[in-house]
């Protein structure tokens, strides 16, 4: 009789993750649970696009997408670059003409 009772309090936080996991348990079916046998099938070629199409004379050689995407990239960054050339040639102008009341030669 000389035993104390101590009863272990439990969290709200605590409580709750159990009744999730219950919940879980009964709600996930047992044949989500099992594990497949299925192996991965190889990687098929990529199909060229007919001759006389668009793509067909853009597509030189099989190019990953990251190869693809970096191209873009290249291209946009040019093209910014040449608009960005072309503003500030027109701004001196602009700022030639003000200034003197002639243009640029």
């Amino acid at each position: 009789m000389s035993e104390k009772v101590t009863s272990e309090v439990i969290s709200r936080r605590r409580a709750l993750s159990l009744m999730g996991l219950a919940a879980l348990s009964f709600a996930v079916p047992p044949a989500l649970l099992t594990v497949s046998d299925a192996k991965a099938q190889p990687a098929s070629p990529p199909v060229a696009p007919p001759a006389g199409s668009p793509a067909a004379g853009a597509q030189t050689g099989t190019q990953t997408g990251t190869e693809r995407r970096q191209e873009r990239r290249t291209r946009r960054v040019k093209r910014r670059v040449q608009r960005r050339a072309a503003r500030k040639k027109g701004r001196s102008e602009r700022r030639q003409l003000r200034r003197t009341g002639e243009e640029k030669t």
